[in-house]
């Protein structure tokens, strides 16, 4: 019986996350049973026949699941390759007993927490719209950063491509001779978004460091350095990842 959709098993299985499913699939780079697949289409991964790249997927009903976070620093791209030969996160998590795929991305200037896992579901759920699990950023900007502007972050900007952010929370660390050291709290994963936001108001990034996602916080680790997450830290992602949905839910009923 045909019951998975099939960027839904290519998620679970491993292979990549589920958005970049969906992209593979609309590049008509995915058949089942040989022929060219539609987003959307569903499968029986126990009887069809899935193949990526002219690949063929085998599934692993008692797949195991890992999580891991990384440091990423400076320099590197968050992207499986590259054919430029730019340097990217997999290169960092070589150590993994199995091939983990970034959760979200962070821009090639921008360094901090970035979670990585094998669990498709695990990955949506907290890179989907509708979870809005909070990410926290130090961000360092120039020149330094006026009431206005703060008021205008906090609030919502309109970004470069006509949209607009949702409130985020805004707090000045520092402020230091023509720079100020900010943290800002964000529920969405827009391009780019912090770097966007403080050009929308007039200030340049200077330096940007994710500290946490949902109630996970980078600590101490060093940069380039990977460890796997407690299940504890699993497990309140997955928890962050439900309420936020839940409360948008209820948030739209209200509206």
């Amino acid at each position: 019986m045909r019951d998975t959709r099939i960027q839904k098993a290519m998620a679970d299985q491993g292979l990549c996350s589920r958005r970049a499913a969906e992209q593979i699939i609309l590049e008509g780079r995915v058949k089942l049973n040989g022929r060219p697949v539609q987003l959307g289409d569903k499968m029986d991964i126990r009887a069809d026949i899935l193949s990526v790249d002219g690949q063929r997927v085998f599934f692993d009903k008692k797949k195991e699941f890992y999580y891991y976070m990384l440091n990423k620093p400076r320099g590197y791209i968050t992207t499986s390759s590259d054919d430029r030969g730019r340097k990217t996160v997999l290169d960092l998590v070589k150590d993994a007993p199995v091939r983990v795929y970034p959760v979200g991305r962070l821009d090639k200037d921008s360094e901090g927490l970035l979670l990585f896992t094998n669990d498709g579901n695990f990955a949506n759920q907290l890179t989907h719209p509708s979870h809005q699990v909070s990410k926290l950023y130090r961000v360092t900007v120039r020149p330094n950063v006026t009431e206005e502007q703060l008021i205008a972050l906090a609030n919502g900007v309109y970004l470069d491509d006509g949209s607009k952010t949702l409130p985020a929370v805004v707090r000045v660390v520092t402020q230091e001779e023509n720079r100020s050291v900010m943290e800002i709290s964000i529920k969405e994963g827009k391009n780019r978004q912090v770097r966007r936001m403080c050009a929308a108001v007039g200030l340049e990034v200077a330096r940007l460091r994710r500290n946490a996602i949902g109630p996970v916080k980078l600590g101490m680790l060093a940069p380039g350095k990977m460890r796997e997450l407690k299940p504890s830290e699993v497990n309140a992602l997955k928890a962050a990842a439900t309420k936020a949905k839940r409360v948008q839910r209820q948030a739209e009923k209200e509206d």
